[in-house]
């Protein structure tokens, strides 16, 4: 099989082809590492959780039993993203239990919300908003997750959608906007 063939290689470990399999992570690690690094970035500075170790959970979580049907490569690493952020969300509900952030330094999400490094029940709610995010408006919670959590730029987001790049900025600010009134109290999440 060709080097640079990675759809079909994804194809095939889709069907249960473990060879396929085995020449996949190869071959993607070095994307799925590069969102990691983004994805920790964003979390406090002495997070336990490393890139490696996250890499390896999220492919572990795509892979599972049975690989999902996957489209192409970004597609692919739209999940990994999408994995990422919930092992990011399990890891802060888990130290929930007995900390709290408060006085701790923010970390901006975007304009307007924000999330303390160390305040991991903040963390829980914003995932639990972008969850409801995605009950309404799912393309922009995708919006949300691939370039805020993976850090692509608003093209390669768009590239993993499927959609105009425009049509993924569209989604960005509405995304950035609802998120605010949900997290502010100040909106119902069905009336938009």
């Amino acid at each position: 099989m060709l080097a640079g063939d990675t759809a079909q290689l994804l194809h095939l470990a889709a069907r249960g082809d473990k060879d396929a399999e085995a020449q996949l992570l190869p071959r993607v690690y070095g994307e799925l590492h590069r969102l990691a690094l983004n994805c920790l970035s964003r979390e406090r500075k002495d997070h336990t959780l490393q890139p490696t170790a996250l890499v390896n959970e999220a492919y572990l979580r795509i892979m599972g039993d049975h690989l999902p049907q996957v489209n192409d490569r970004s597609h692919f690493l739209a999940l990994a993203a999408q994995a990422m952020r919930r092992i990011l969300v399990d890891y802060a509900r888990r130290r929930s239990a007995g900390k709290r952030g408060n006085g701790c330094p923010m970390t901006p999400i975007d304009d307007h919300l924000s999330v303390a490094d160390k305040d991991w029940e903040l963390v829980s709610e914003i995932a639990g908003a972008l969850d409801e995010l995605a009950r309404v408006h799912p393309r922009a919670a995708k919006v949300v997750e691939l370039r805020y959590f993976a850090g692509l730029t608003q093209d390669e987001a768009a590239e993993a959608l499927h959609v105009a790049p425009k049509t993924a900025n569209r989604d960005w600010a509405f995304a950035r906007a609802w998120l605010f009134r949900y997290m502010s109290g100040n909106g119902d999440s069905s009336d938009e």
